[in-house]
């Protein structure tokens, strides 16, 4: 994994555990595509409510900071979150 992928990795795993209940059970990890690099999250399936948020505006929230991110670093990026 590069420097960018660990930066923004780092970056989303820190603002999630902030948010949910079990923060030892947050996975973050990279998966770098021809084009994009994939930031997956996975959490405990009782706080994807709280990572959503409400009409899922905390995660779009989340896309928005790593876009900013990725835009400095110029790579391309997306998260996924994953029950």
């Amino acid at each position: 994994m590069a420097d960018q992928e660990k930066h923004l990795v780092s970056l989303i795993e820190y603002i999630v555990k902030s948010l949910v209940d079990v923060p030892d059970q947050v996975r973050v990890s990279a998966v770098r595509g021809e084009q994009t690099t994939v930031i997956e999250l996975h959490v405990a399936k009782e706080d994807l409510g709280k990572v959503i948020g409400k009409q899922g505006r905390t995660a779009q929230s989340l896309r928005t900071i790593l876009n900013a991110s990725s835009t400095k670093l110029k790579i391309r990026s997306v998260l996924e979150i994953i029950e």
